[in-house]
């Protein structure tokens, strides 16, 4: 597998994970301009989870029986009229419906990581899937930076008008340098589907982590859906632009990403790493609950809740995906939509503590995730993983 292959796929993957995560540092900004606020304006980040969750469900078991190719341009085409759609909203409704098709047409990613692991050579499939997904995150990260600062400068609807447009150019280029891929399973859409339940009963190793990512995630939604708002509180009365630079901050955290990846190549598959990667994001919350008056407080909880979470989500993906090989579009399908399904719930949790309690209800939203995570994970350590697979 050529390394610039490697590359263009890690950034396709963080290029087109960005459309979901755009509206968080502008939430103030759009609930200015279609009068809503508080948990209502929660709606659009929970929905664009809830439609992520949904579009994974439905469409990304499909990269076990059809070209992966095709469908990955299909959905670049669709992602971009639904940035077009948000772009235009005059009312909040309209903006929650965008967002909700922006999350179940943004399953990109979702379809170029199994890609990835499928091309790598087994010995370096760790590395390959870390170093897709570090772009993935790296493109996370900075779409919250990207955000704040267009929308600062050129207003909220600019931001979703440039991710349609990148959403066409990378289309072109996908479509020039992937290469096709035969499907892995010859199985009918009902077929697939009813595989879905199948796997999720006789695997108790997938349950477990879908549990854990969904729960770390969770955390993650409270706190990046709340972000803008409690800036916006302060006495300084911070901006989109800030709260998209925290995004910078978080980069750090994908670094765990190839870490992880080359720990599982040399035959780390313990659960040591989730138990840890659960604790600094437990602790990111108290540091930031805490601190969470001063920017270098937050600053320093960013780093930390994205070394955590990252961490986490990787050590789930690598173990997941040893499974089954020729199942991996569905393992990964189940496995994203609980991870989603959590962010959603999380980001809920999170508006409407936030409305509730404030900056302390958030941070303990975030430490109560945090804490069921190592207690699920107590409790499944007995559960034996199988090792990564040499085919």
């Amino acid at each position: 597998m050529r390394r610039s292959l490697v590359w263009l796929m890690a950034a396709a993957s963080g290029a087109t994970a960005a459309n979901l995560y755009y509206n968080q540092p502008l939430l103030g900004d759009i609930g200015r301009d279609l009068a809503a606020s508080g948990s209502s304006l929660g709606l659009i980040p929970t929905m664009t989870q809830v439609g992520y969750a949904i579009g994974m469900l439905f469409i990304v078991p499909l990269g076990d029986s059809h070209e992966r190719r095709r469908i990955i341009l299909i959905m670049c085409g669709l992602v971009s009229l639904a940035l077009v759609a948000a772009a235009l909203a005059p009312s909040l409704a309209w903006m929650v419906l965008a967002s909700f098709l922006v999350g179940a047409t943004t399953v990109i990613p979702q379809l170029l990581v199994p890609f990835a692991a499928h091309l790598a050579p087994p010995a370096e499939r760790g590395r390959v899937v870390g170093t897709v997904m570090s772009g993935l995150l790296i493109g996370i990260l900075l779409s919250r930076t990207a955000a704040g600062f267009v929308g600062t400068h050129l207003g909220w609807r600019a931001m979703f008008w440039m991710g349609a447009g990148l959403m066409v150019a990378l289309a072109a280029l996908l479509r020039m340098t992937l290469p096709a891929q035969p499907p892995a399973a010859a199985m009918s859409y009902p077929e697939l589907m009813r595989s879905l339940g199948h796997l999720a009963r006789t695997e108790p190793a997938l349950r477990l982590h879908s549990l854990l990512g969904a729960l770390t995630f969770g955390a993650f939604g409270a706190f990046w859906a709340t972000l803008a708002l409690y800036l916006q509180r302060l006495p300084q009365h911070y901006d989109a632009q800030v709260a998209g630079l925290f995004g910078v901050v978080g980069m750090v955290g994908a670094v765990m990403a190839p870490v992880v990846g080359r720990y599982s190549d040399q035959g780390g598959g313990d659960r040591r790493i989730n138990a840890l990667s659960i604790g600094v994001l437990g602790l990111s919350f108290v540091v930031m609950w805490a601190t969470g008056h001063s920017l270098w407080g937050i600053g320093l909880g960013v780093v930390l809740l994205d070394l955590g979470a990252q961490g986490n989500h990787l050590s789930n993906q690598m173990r997941v995906y040893a499974l089954q090989p020729a199942a991996r579009s569905r393992l990964n399908t189940l496995y994203m939509v609980s991870y989603f399904a959590g962010g959603a719930s999380g980001a809920w949790l999170g508006t409407t503590a936030w409305a509730r309690f404030g900056w302390g209800g958030v941070c303990s939203v975030g430490i109560a995730l945090s804490v069921v995570g190592l207690l699920a994970l107590l409790r499944g350590r007995g559960s034996v993983a199988r090792p990564v697979p040499t085919t």
